[in-house]
């Protein structure tokens, strides 16, 4: 970038530097881009101008006599935008950075008035301009301890996203997101109210990357009508814990009025703060948990020889398996013992025969392979053996459309005087071991994991014409729902697991980008 500077009206010079400059006096120990060293009113580092992806912003770095932009002093109020023709001052040198007069086109409906750098303690009492500082600080140096009194992953993110709501004034919504470690999506953990969430991903994404909080405001003022899932203000924070983005939170005011402040923006960003230290301490724990659980699964299944080889690698297994992501599909015939044993033999395999003959295809048609048949029951899987990143919606259009398809079936049977049936489907996605096992003959492809034994739970508590999917792939797909509600749900092993009954998913233009 370009900048123009004069000390006192006297001195004018013009520096070509990068795209990310600290200005301020060079002395020893203080490395400094652009030295003002001349400038006696000048921190040794005094402020930052830095530029990303065609936006241009400056931040005071703590020192002593400010920084103004167009006069506004932007001392403790974390990152400032630049356009063309803003003035700098910083002591008595006037600075003016060259940006070009047509940056990118950014979106119109969106406006951020104000930002703070994550990456710096975001709330203290002298920042506070507001008559409750005091309470705000309280409530503040509450929350690690709430926080680490939680164990359980899933019950800490809600807490966060309910305290976030609590402690906000004026906040409606909030929404928590963490970022996939192993794929980098982004995905919705927690939520309130449990209704339909609504988080702009695009914003979320911003907030993950510059690693600021922001408020966002509604471009023009335009108003909200009932039906608009879209709130007039809105604030984002990342989730930073030692130099790593773990994810995000967001409130915003739907259905309300009140429109957020500074003050606001500096509590979510320090309660953001204390979130990630305890998310990153969870997903620690769990880490552990799941490495711990996976080597006493593989040793009820392995030697210890070969158990070791597996948990090591992560990649492609030399023994003719892969470990990977998957969505697993489980589907069963309601009450098929009680029914079976009224009909003949002959009469039970041709009922059979006839409904997978439609199903499968289905299966087939979202590219999705047959793993096994267990009696009336199918179990497919989606992302194997080939790779797909759209396993986990793929999976979800499958058992929509194989209940629809046995509405078809159960109308055809119906009309020829013959016995019909219904099915449940259960369907959940984690990590496997796929590949080829036994012996040379015969051969078969199979997944070996957890996750397919919990894919049979939540198909254990699917009823008839119910697809019951897993909290875990509904935070992979629930951009493309339109209805589903959040049940609990009974398994044979007298388990209880919460889900979500899946009744019908979003036209491709309605979906949430």
């Amino acid at each position: 970038m370009r900048i123009s500077y004069s000390y006192k009206g006297i001195i004018e010079q013009e520096k070509v530097f990068g795209d990310d400059v600290i200005v301020g006096r060079l002395v020893p120990g203080v490395e400094v881009d652009l030295d003002l060293k001349f400038d006696r009113w000048v921190s040794h580092r005094h402020a930052r101008i830095w530029v990303k992806e065609g936006q241009y912003w400056i931040e005071d770095l703590g020192s002593r006599n400010g920084t103004t932009v167009n006069g506004e002093d932007i001392c403790g109020k974390g990152s400032r935008g630049l356009q063309p023709g803003d003035t700098i001052n910083i002591g008595e040198t006037k600075l003016s950075v060259k940006i070009p007069a047509e940056l990118p086109k950014r979106e119109t409906s969106s406006n951020i008035t104000l930002v703070i750098d994550a990456k710096r303690p975001a709330y203290s009492l002298e920042q506070s301009a507001s008559g409750d500082a005091e309470r705000r600080l309280a409530i503040l140096y509450e929350l690690p301890l709430q926080f680490g009194e939680e164990m359980q992953l899933d019950l800490l993110l809600q807490m966060i996203v309910v305290r976030l709501v609590e402690i906000i004034r004026g906040s409606a919504r909030a929404a928590l997101i963490l970022k996939d470690p192993v794929s980098g999506a982004l995905l919705l953990k927690a939520h309130i109210p449990l209704g339909k969430p609504y988080v702009s991903m695009t914003l979320a994404q911003r907030a993950l990357e510059q690693r600021v909080g922001f408020i966002w405001q509604r471009a023009g003022g335009s108003a909200v009508t009932q039906a608009d899932a879209s709130a007039d203000c809105a604030m984002y924070a990342p989730l930073l814990w030692k130099g790593k983005a773990l994810g995000v939170v967001s409130v915003d005011n739907y259905q309300r009025d009140r429109v957020f402040d500074n003050d606001d923006l500096r509590l979510l960003v320090a309660g953001a703060q204390y979130a990630a230290m305890a998310v990153a301490n969870q997903l620690l724990q769990e880490e552990l948990r799941r490495e711990s659980a996976i080597k006493s699964n593989l040793l009820r299944q392995f030697s210890p020889k070969i158990a070791e080889r597996l948990l090591n690698q992560r990649g492609r297994f030399r023994l003719g398996g892969e470990r990977c992501e998957v969505t697993i599909l489980c589907s069963d015939i309601c009450g098929f013992t009680t029914l079976s044993k009224e009909m003949e033999p002959e009469s039970v395999v041709e009922m059979l025969n006839d409904y997978f003959s439609g199903l499968i295809p289905v299966i087939f048609a979202h590219d999705g392979s047959v793993d096994k048949y267990v009696g009336d029951a199918i179990l497919s899987v989606f992302g194997s053996p080939g790779p797909d990143p759209e396993h986990y919606e793929k999976a979800v259009r499958a058992a929509l459309g194989m209940q629809e398809k046995m509405r078809d079936l159960n109308a055809a049977r119906r009309a020829e005087g013959k016995v019909t049936c219904n099915i449940g489907i259960g369907v959940h996605c984690g990590e496997v071991v796929h590949g080829f096992v036994g012996a040379l003959e015969p051969m078969g492809f199979t997944v070996i994991g957890d996750a397919v034994n919990r894919a049979s739970r939540f198909c254990d508590g699917a009823h008839a014409g119910e697809v019951v999917i897993s909290p875990e792939l509904y935070q992979r797909v629930w951009r493309i729902i339109q209805d589903a509600d959040a049940v609990s749900i009974d398994t044979k092993e007298n388990e209880n697991l919460n889900a979500y009954l899946v009744k019908s998913l979003k036209q491709p233009a309605a979906r949430d980008q």
